[in-house]
């Protein structure tokens, strides 16, 4: 099984090469804004409410988010954790646009069948990154949702996720912090 990636992992490196007409050191390396990704890896535990209906007190839960690389330019996030009692987990992908400027991530999980795209920025003064996610609704339509991630430590970060109520207000939906697991 090893093997068989190495040598796919050998065939596509020679496919770019052959096909392009790159060698090592003409191949893309990570940008500074992939350095706010990778300074998240690793093994984060969260503390994850999820408000249910607006006034009514949040429903808490326990997750656990593992956090790697792909290539020094993509963030890959697992996942995992329970939700309305039942088990629940996705996978993220973030990573730089170079040609919008901003930071795009895609997710699915185990709570619906489509998938959720964003875009978002960071405001390095407030350690802050800002933007929306698109994702199917319960009704099954697309849903926008806004997110703010806020890193309070190289240890500690919140993200908080918000969507307009039927009254044209924001409401909370929900709220993660996340503490790494030493």
């Amino acid at each position: 099984m090893k093997f068989r990636r190495l040598l796919g992992a050998a065939c596509a490196a020679s496919f770019l090469v052959a096909a392009f007409g790159l060698d090592a050191q003409e191949m893309p390396q990570p940008a500074p804004e992939h350095a706010l990704l990778a300074a998240d890896v690793g093994t984060w535990d969260a503390a994850v409410e999820m408000w249910m209906e607006p006034g009514k007190p949040p429903a808490k839960s326990e997750a656990v988010e593992t956090v790697t690389m792909v290539g020094g330019f993509w963030q890959v996030q697992e996942f995992k954790g329970t939700f309305m009692g039942a088990p629940f987990e996705g996978r993220g992908l973030t990573g730089w646009d170079a040609q919008k400027k901003k930071y795009v991530s895609a997710w699915v999980d185990s709570s619906a069948p489509g998938l959720s795209h964003g875009e978002a920025t960071y405001d390095a003064a407030t350690k802050t990154m800002k933007g929306t996610i698109v994702g199917p609704g319960p009704d099954g339509k697309p849903q926008q949702m806004s997110m703010a991630c806020t890193w309070k430590s190289a240890d500690e970060r919140e993200v908080t996720m918000g969507m307009v109520g039927p009254d044209g207000k924001e409401a909370p939906m929900m709220r993660f912090v996340y503490k790494r697991r030493k």
